[in-house]
């Protein structure tokens, strides 16, 4: 009985060990997305930091629709790199998640 919770710790640690490696990896996947007319664009990491923003000239001239371009533009990206995210982190959880009878957290 103690090898098998022996074993299920190990199994455990390794897959947090797993699940930090991805969100240092997911700094490197890029997530871009940009206006429906492509005035701007913006880049973030999958972990959802900003990397980049483009802005035409043409937005600089109204403050308030820069404004509107910015917040619906980054809400979009910043769901994109959510999910991404997630996916990834679940997919390295799920990988290296003990089988524990009854215990079906990821279905």
């Amino acid at each position: 009985m103690f090898g098998d919770l022996m074993g299920m710790m190990g199994k455990l640690q390794e897959t947090q060990k797993k699940i930090e490696e991805t969100k240092q990896r997911l700094d490197t996947v890029l997530v871009d997305d940009k206006s429906n007319d492509g005035l701007l664009s913006v880049t973030l990491t999958a972990n959802r930091k900003i990397k980049a923003i483009s802005i035409d000239d043409s937005l600089l001239e109204d403050k308030e629709q820069l404004e509107d371009y910015l917040i619906l533009t980054l809400n979009k990206a910043i769901e994109k790199a959510t999910n991404v995210n997630e996916a990834e982190l679940a997919a390295a959880a799920k990988d290296g998640m003990p089988n524990i009878p009854g215990l079906d957290l990821f279905k």
